[in-house]
C-alpha cells in the first residue's frame, strides 16, 4: 500500500507539471492532468495500475475528494444569487439534456434500424449521452476565473443536470433490464440513486451550517469544514453498502451538502470557507480528473468506428442546440444562447459510471449489445474529452468571461 501512495503521489505531482506545461500553450490545464492520467494510467506506463484503481482505500479517497469538489457548485447554489433567473435555468437544463437525449437515441435507433441491432440499445446510447461531467467546466472557471451569463447559468446547471441524467438514464436502465428480463437494477433503485445523495447531503449540510456559522479562525474554520466533508462521505459510503451495487454520486452529495450550509450562514463567512479550503480543493480536483483519465484507453482512438463518430457528433448537437433553445425561449443574455452548450461537451466519467452499469445488465440476456456499447462508449470517452475541455474553453472565451472573477473575491472566484 505505501509503494501505491508513493506512485500515486508522483503522478499527482506529474500531472500538476503537465498541466502547467498545458497551460503554457493558454489551453487549461485540465487537459494536461486529462493526458497524464491516460499516459500514467494501466493502458501506457501503469504508474498507476488497474490494482490501485481497485483499491478500497483508493476508491474510498476518490469519494470524499468527489465530496469536496461539489462544495464548487453547492457554495454557488446560493439562492439570493439564483432566483432571477432560477427558472431559465430549470428550463434550459431539461431542454439540453432531454434534447440530447431525444437526439442520441432517434440518430441510434435509425442507423441501428438498418444494421438489424436491437433498438432498446438506441436509449441506452440516448441515457448515457446526456448526463454532462461538471468538474472538467468548473476546472476552467476556477483556472480562467470566468464570470458572466454562462458561468453563472453552467454552476447551478451542473447541480440540476447530474439530477436529470440520472432520473433519465435509470428509468431507461430499469425499462430495458424489464424487457430483457434481467431482473439486475431494482425500480426503487431510481428514485435511491436520485434522492439518496440530495437527502444525505441536506442533512449534514443542516448540521454543518449550525456548527460553521460561528465566526471563528481560519485554522479551525477549516478544520470543522473538513470534518463536516467527512461526516457527509461516510453517510454516502453506509448508504451505498446497503444497496445492492454502490451507485451513490457523492459529488451531488457534496454539492447538496454545501448549497445548503451556504443558505444559512453569512457570504463574508462562506468567503472565508472557501478561501481556506482552496489549496485542499486544488488537489481534489486534480485526483478527481486523474481518476477520470486513468481507465481511458488511448489506443481505443485509433480503433473507433462509425458508432463512435456518430455518438460524439450527435451528443455535441444535442447539447448545443437543447441549450440554445432553452437559452432562447427563456429570453437569456446573448452569449449563454450561443456558448453555453459548448461548456456542456465534457462527460467522460458520467459516461463511464452509467456504462458500466448498462454492461453489467446487458452481459448476461444480450453480450454483442454489451459489446457494442461497452467498446463505443470507451472510444468516445477519449476522443471527445480531449476535444470537448478545449471546446468548452473557447465557449467561455467567445462569451468574453475570462478572468471577469478578478474584479472582486466571491467563492467562485476563489474556488
Amino acid at each position: 500500500m505505501i509503494l501505491s501512495i508513493v506512485r500515486l503521489l508522483a503522478t499527482i505531482v506529474l500531472a500538476f507539471l503537465a498541466g502547467k506545461l498545458i497551460s503554457k500553450l493558454k489551453l487549461p490545464s485540465i487537459l494536461g492532468w486529462l493526458i497524464a492520467g491516460m499516459i500514467l494510467g494501466p493502458h501506457a506506463l501503469s504508474l498507476i495500475d488497474n490494482e490501485l484503481l481497485n483499491a478500497a482505500w483508493y476508491q474510498n479517497s476518490v469519494h470524499i475528494l468527489e465530496c469536496g469538489v461539489g462544495l464548487m457548485i453547492g457554495t454557488e447554489l446560493v439562492w439570493n444569487k439564483i432566483k432571477k433567473t432560477g427558472r431559465a435555468i430549470i428550463i434550459t437544463t431539461i431542454t439540453q439534456s432531454l434534447g440530447t437525449f431525444l437526439l442520441v437515441s432517434l440518430v441510434f435507433g435509425v442507423v441501428f434500424y438498418f444494421s438489424g441491432i436491437p433498438l432498446y440499445l438506441a436509449f441506452l446510447f440516448g441515457g448515457i449521452a446526456l448526463a454532462t461531467a461538471p468538474a472538467p467546466a468548473l476546472s476552467i472557471v476556477r483556472e480562467f476565473k470566468t464570470k458572466g451569463p454562462v458561468t453563472s447559468a453552467l454552476i447551478p446547471m451542473a447541480a440540476l443536470d447530474d439530477i436529470v441524467g440520472c432520473i433519465v438514464f435509470f428509468s431507461t436502465i430499469a425499462i430495458v433490464s424489464g424487457h430483457l428480463s434481467a431482473g439486475e437494477l431494482p425500480a426503487y433503485m431510481i428514485a435511491l440513486v436520485v434522492l439518496m445523495p440530495l437527502a444525505i447531503g441536506v442533512v449534514v449540510g443542516l448540521l454543518a451550517g449550525v456548527v460553521l456559522k460561528k465566526k471563528r479562525s481560519n485554522g479551525i474554520s477549516l478544520l470543522l469544514l473538513i470534518v463536516m466533508i467527512l461526516v457527509a462521505a461516510a453517510a454516502g459510503f453506509l448508504c451505498n453498502s446497503l444497496l445492492p451495487s454502490p451507485v451513490l454520486n457523492f459529488m451531488l452529495i457534496g454539492m447538496a451538502f454545501s448549497a445548503t450550509f451556504s443558505n444559512m450562514i453569512s457570504e463574508e463567512r462562506l468567503n472565508q470557507l472557501m478561501n481556506s479550503f482552496n489549496p485542499i480543493l486544488s488537489v481534489a480536483m486534480i485526483i478527481v480528473i486523474l481518476n477520470l483519465a486513468a481507465p481511458l484507453d488511448y489506443h481505443l482512438i485509433l480503433g473507433a468506428g462509425l458508432f463512435t463518430a456518430i455518438y460524439i457528433i450527435s451528443r455535441a448537437l444535442g447539447k448545443y442546440w437543447g441549450a440554445f433553445f432553452g437559452a432562447a425561449i427563456t429570453k437569456s443574455p446573448k452569449t449563454v444562447r450561443n456558448f453555453l452548450g459548448l461548456t456542456l461537451l465534457p462527460h467522460s466519467g458520467v459516461s463511464l459510471v452509467f456504462t458500466g452499469i448498462a454492461v453489467s445488465v446487458l452481459s448476461g440476456p444480450a453480450p454483442e449489445c454489451a459489446q457494442i456499447i461497452q467498446g463505443t462508449i470507451a472510444a468516445a470517452a477519449v476522443i471527445n474529452e480531449i476535444i470537448a475541455v478545449v471546446v468548452a474553453k473557447k465557449g467561455f472565451e467567445w462569451a468574453g468571461e475570462f478572468h471577469k472573477g478578478d474584479v472582486e473575491s466571491a467563492p467562485a472566484d476563489g474556488v
